[in-house]
């Protein structure tokens, strides 16, 4: 494990402040938890703040959370920089690439992918592209080997890639028109690319 800390200070705004809509949400998941145990509701929390922060979770927003769950700064601290899900920098604003770097999406050409993050985004992972719009990062298993290699992107995975394939998923996000996401190569989730090959009969 690598060791993870918050973006310089220079980086850091000043404040944050959760919107009516993400508020909502948090006291929601507050109130699934007994009296006292409203701390168990930090990680969804952060999630929230996160993805109202730009896709990152800034030092100002790791305090918000910790007021509102009335924890010790440290407690929350501890979960932002122990989870790999929570960024703890700025993050591109159309895409953050997560390229899963596992054996199986290595086998199947997950280094061309790495190549493609290197020349069109920055050549080192967690730095922003020259016009701000993408970043990137190698992780672990994706949970999707069957269909290696692939990325994360916010949500959503890319899968059977190829260069090229990915250099159009890569043009999709910075026309703001996202392809659809799952598979590449047109398969039906992890089906055969031939289609079926057992089980035919229809009786």
């Amino acid at each position: 494990m690598s060791v993870r800390r918050l973006a310089p200070k220079e980086l850091q705004p000043a404040s944050f402040t959760f919107s009516d809509k993400d508020l909502a949400f948090a006291r929601e998941q507050i109130a699934k938890y007994p009296p006292g145990r409203q701390a168990s509701a930090v990680i969804a929390i952060l999630w929230r703040a996160q993805d109202q922060n730009g896709g990152w979770v800034s030092e100002a927003a790791i305090r918000a959370v910790a007021d509102l769950l009335d924890m010790p700064y440290i407690r929350v601290l501890e979960v932002a920089t122990f989870y790999t899900m929570f960024q703890l920098q700025p993050v591109g604003k159309k895409a953050h690439v997560q390229v899963c770097g596992t054996t199986p999406c290595r086998l199947r050409g997950a280094a061309d992918i790495i190549e493609v993050c290197q020349s069109r985004i920055h050549h080192d992972p967690f730095h922003l592209s020259k016009d701000g719009n993408f970043s990137w990062e190698e992780v672990e298993c994706l949970g999707a080997c069957v269909n290696a290699p692939m990325v994360l992107i916010w949500k959503d995975t890319y899968e059977d890639l190829t260069k090229e394939g990915f250099g159009k998923v890569l043009d999709g996000f910075a026309s703001g028109n996202p392809p659809k996401p799952g598979p590449q190569n047109g398969r039906q989730f992890s089906a055969p690319i031939t289609g079926p090959t057992t089980l035919k009969e229809t009786t």
